[in-house]
């Protein structure tokens, strides 16, 4: 008789778990996942995908405006239909929910719809009383917005409800500075409300390159979004039809809506972890280069780890530990050159290291850098600039850093980030012919 009643369980069927479990029964293991909410976790549920569908909405504001130098007739008196764009998005993320869970029934993997905690190296308990043994559990349970603890937070939303907002707020108040503040700010701004990012420190985009993070800041007072820095929250009094946000150094701000983007918590509360003997590092599962945590037969990957909370690389660990384990093919995760991006308005877009990081660790760096008005801005009356720097070994020429801001900065840096990678030199860029007429040219005509 078999040991365990599984050889793998996961909890959590998000991005990671469900790549892990998919992975693990090709290869011929017995999985199981639990998962309290729906298949597709944060990213296909309530994050990236929805949002990025929300960008796509709001950019139709600025390109509706821009048509009429163009020669396209656009009327004057423009309706944006908020309930007809959430009803497209949410029917979007129920076509990947059934997506998800069919391509983990196809495979073999047994879907529990129930909220699972650890209770010892091999065993499981469902929130339906059920006891279930494995020989490999793995927690991939993700992260949830971080609510600031003061007098009337419960007034406020996070990211997960501005899906499902009645209506669009004629002012909103966004707390955090970091992608996902930026990101709504954005959104909501082009759907026509006033926007206000309040933060506790006086800079926003904390990690990006600097010279991108002061465009973004400069571009986004030019179009009329307004900050509040060093500002914190002292409480929030509810009236009849608006909110008013009372912060130290700062007048009080009457709003219509309070949205929370102030960092993301591991999902480890209440999962049993530390009575298996896994250790925990400010909430997060502390794992080694293999998923493996402090408990040998206990494995964590994604957000609830205390390393880069990015859908692509819960994926790569989902897949890494499936292959090591199941596959007969070892493999570890390589944390160097992950791009990311902001889908910001307009976004950034980065791969490697800063400027201020490159010279803290090499020494001697060379800049190289392009500020241009893209040709689409030239004709359409805009004026925004993009920005294009790249940092190299002062020693090598090799290429550590390449940091975008600019319409399509995100789809121009995934392939350069293979440059980057592949480490390239400044000479090989120059040795490339331009495409021409791009904005992505610029990459291989910096100065």
């Amino acid at each position: 008789m078999m040991p365990y009643d599984y050889d793998l369980f996961v909890l959590g069927a998000g991005s990671g778990g469900t790549r892990a479990s998919r992975v693990a029964a090709a290869h011929g293991a017995r999985v199981a996942v639990a998962e309290e909410y729906r298949v597709g976790g944060t990213c296909v549920i309530r994050g990236c995908v929805p949002k990025k569908l929300l960008v796509y909405g709001a950019h139709f504001a600025e390109d509706l405006k821009d048509a009429r130098r163009f020669g396209w007739d656009v009327p004057d008196d423009l309706h944006f239909d908020w309930d007809r764009l959430r009803t497209n998005v949410l029917a979007e993320v129920d076509r990947l929910n059934a997506a998800y869970t069919d391509t983990l029934n196809n495979n073999g993997v047994t879907i529990l719809h129930a909220r699972a905690e650890v209770t010892g190296p091999h065993s499981v308990r469902l929130s339906t009383g059920e006891e279930i043994t494995a020989e490999r559990i793995l927690v991939a349970v993700g992260a949830h917005p971080a609510i600031p603890d003061f007098p009337g937070n419960e007034h406020g939303i996070t990211s997960n409800e501005a899906f499902h907002l009645p209506a669009i707020p004629k002012r909103i108040l966004i707390a955090g500075a970091g992608y996902i503040a930026n990101e709504f700010a954005g959104i909501f701004h082009q759907f026509g409300a006033h926007v206000i990012i309040m933060n506790r420190t006086q800079e926003i985009l904390r990690g990006y390159e600097i010279a991108l993070r002061d465009r973004l800041l400069q571009i986004s007072l030019m179009k009329g979004l307004e900050f509040r820095f060093d500002a914190k929250f002292e409480h929030i009094e509810k009236h009849e039809d608006c909110l008013t946000v009372h912060m130290t150094n700062h007048e009080p701000a009457t709003v219509d809506c309070v949205m929370f983007a102030t960092g993301r918590i591991p999902n480890t509360t209440g999962l049993g972890l530390e009575a298996a003997g896994v250790e925990l590092d400010n909430g997060a599962v502390k794992v080694d280069a293999d998923n493996r945590s402090t408990c040998p037969s206990i494995f964590a990957i994604g957000d609830v780890t205390n390393r880069i909370q990015l859908t692509p690389i819960a994926i790569r660990e989902g897949q890494a530990f499936a292959d090591s384990f199941y596959g007969n093919k070892p493999t570890r995760v390589d944390y160097g050159c992950v791009p990311s991006a902001v889908f910001s308005h307009p976004p950034i877009a980065q791969v490697g290291m800063t400027e201020s990081e490159a010279r803290q660790k090499l020494g001697s760096v060379k800049v190289y850098s392009s500020d241009f008005r893209p040709m689409k801005n030239v004709l359409a009356g805009r004026n925004e600039r993009a920005l294009y720097k790249m940092v190299c070994d002062g020693d090598t020429d090799r290429i550590v850093g390449l940091h975008l801001i600019g319409p399509d900065a995100p789809e121009i840096i995934q392939g350069a980030a293979v440059a980057v990678k592949a480490g390239l030199t400044k000479a090989d860029f120059d040795a490339t012919v331009a495409l021409h007429p791009t904005m992505a040219e610029e990459l291989v005509l910096l100065r």
